[in-house]
Order: structure tokens, then sequence, then C-alpha cells
């Protein structure tokens, strides 16, 4: 974990830490808007939610450096219990099915499917939260709502994307994910959060956010490409030139987040001429802040409590 010292991260805590990794005495609160003006930006680069956020990616991009979707990892309870939690959002999209509009796109019963989360948040967040750890459902539950798109314009971008990351960072911080859910994390809960944001997003004709495909990679989602272009580094002999070759990507998407995305999106980005998937990476991650960390039409909407803090990082 050296690097996630360097970057003031989000450590998940650890089996043998009992330590709680926040002090209990904690006051939770409902999160808020913080960053209003443009200039308010530097008040949010130089926040604890900034460096716990970033970390938060960074932690996880290392822990599934070179790992395949298949490969073996723990699956605890409460990864048992996020993965039912989105199975039940999914199958609301079942139950609320689009309604007949002039508008082809940002259809309206999406706004009914949003009501029922809305309505049902704190109930099904507090079915992740460990008793002794209550207080902080209506705090945790913001983030979940946020995640899924706006029900005013009907649309979804990477700032719900970060709100999801939000809400996981926030169970790691109270300690309800642990080091060793980090695989599942990703593998299992962020994978089953695309496809049912994926599905909302064909259902509901929603709008992409904000961008136009500012980044050419996908309207919708960003962290996807940064953890999956970790999954291939060091592969024996997938290299970002393959990318464009349609037979690898059907023969290898099933093991991989990326090319999972690629399949979705089926258009292919200029990737192939990046030599290995190390810089792909770090290329990646570089953008992600430019593009979105750092984008006021973005964070003006990320909400600031008592986990994800607008206080600047200690010194």
């Amino acid at each position: 974990y050296a690097h996630v010292k360097k970057t003031g991260g989000v450590k998940c805590s650890s089996p043998e830490d009992d330590r709680p990794t926040i002090p209990l005495n904690l006051n939770f609160v409902v999160p808020k808007k913080e960053i209003s003006m443009v200039p308010d930006m530097g008040k949010w680069k130089r926040s604890q939610a900034y460096s716990d956020y970033m970390g938060f990616v960074l932690t996880l991009n290392e822990a599934v450096k070179g790992k395949k979707l298949t490969c073996e990892f723990n699956v605890s309870e409460t990864i048992d219990n996020l993965l039912s939690l989105l199975g039940t959002l999914d199958r609301w999209i079942d139950e609320t099915p689009p309604v007949d509009q002039p508008s082809r796109f940002g259809n309206k019963a999406y706004r009914t499917w949003y009501g029922k989360l809305e309505q049902e948040a704190e109930a099904l967040v507090s079915t992740v939260i460990p008793a002794d750890k209550h207080a902080a459902v209506p705090e945790i539950a913001v983030y979940l709502k946020e995640s899924v798109g706006n029900s005013t314009r009907i649309d979804y971008g990477t700032g719900h994307e970060a709100a999801f990351a939000a809400f996981l960072c926030c169970l790691c911080k109270i300690g309800a994910l642990r080091v060793e859910d980090q695989l599942a994390i990703i593998f299992k809960v962020f994978d089953r959060y695309l496809r049912v944001m994926r599905k909302l997003q064909k259902t509901y004709r929603m709008e992409p956010a904000g961008s136009q495909g500012v980044w050419g990679l996908d309207d919708f989602q960003f962290l996807p490409f940064i953890w999956g272009s970790s999954q291939l580094i060091d592969h024996p002999t997938l290299e970002p030139r393959h990318f464009v070759d349609e037979k690898a990507v059907n023969e290898h998407h099933q093991d991989y987040m990326f090319l999972e995305c690629i399949k979705f999106i089926n258009e292919l980005w200029n990737i192939s001429a990046v030599p290995t998937w190390s810089k792909v990476n770090q290329g990646l991650i570089r953008m992600y802040k430019a593009e979105c960390l750092e984008k006021f039409p973005v964070i003006q909407h990320f909400k600031f409590g008592s986990l994800l803090s607008i206080q600047p990082v200690k010194p």
C-alpha cells in the first residue's frame, strides 16, 4: 500500500486491523453541494474528499493489475448484499416499462423508477451497513441516489458514475467493505452496476450528461476503462495494438472489463498506437482527472459530508 500513503488515499480496513477506520463519535451528516462557482474548484482539489476519492480509485487500480474477471477472489456477505441491492434496482426497471411519448429521448418512466429509489434508498443501504454503523445510512444513501442519473434531465454521465465510486469509498471508510473485498468491488459490484446502468440508459433512452463524447471513449462511463486497462498490464499476448482486432476483442471480452466496454460502445478508439497497457493506464488516469474531476460542470453536483469532506487535506 505504499502508493496509497503517497496519494493520501482511502484504504479499505484489513482484517487484522480491528481499529475502526473512522472515529466512532463521528457525526454523520447529509452531504450537500459545496462547489457552486468555478473558483471553488481549488477547494475541491485541496479537499480530503478529492484525496480520498482518488486514493480509492488508485488503490483499486493497483488491486486489479494483471487480474482476469474470472480469477478467484473473496466474496463477502457485504458484497452479496450490494449485489442484491443492485438486483433490486434492475428488477424495478422490468417493473417500470417505458411509456409512449412523442420525444424519443428521456423516457418519463425513468422518473417513476427513480421515485422508487428515492423512497427506498435508506432501506436498501441499511442492508449493506453493519448495525453498529447504522447512523451512517442517511449520509451514504445520498451517494447511491446520486449514482443513477438525474431525474429532471433524464441524463447520466461520469459524475453519476463518480457518485457510485464515492458510495463504495464511504462503505470502505466505515469498515463495511474491507481490504479483501477489493477484487469483488470491481469484478462483481462495479460490473453489476455497469450492467444496470446500461439497461437504464437503453430502456429510458437517457441522454449523456454534459459530455458529447468529449474523450471519444464512452459518453456514460470512464472508470472501467482505467481499471480495465490495469487488468491488461503485462498481458502475455494482448497488446494495445490488438485492440482494433475484432477477433481478439471477441475472444477475450469475458475476461476483461475494458473489452466489455468496447463491446458496448462498438466504436474503436485509437489507443492501438500506445505501446504498453501501463502507458494507456497512466494516460487514462491523467485524462480522468482533467476531463472529469477537474471539470466544473461535473463537480458542481458532487456532495460532501463527514466521510467525503470538503475540509482541506491535513498537511
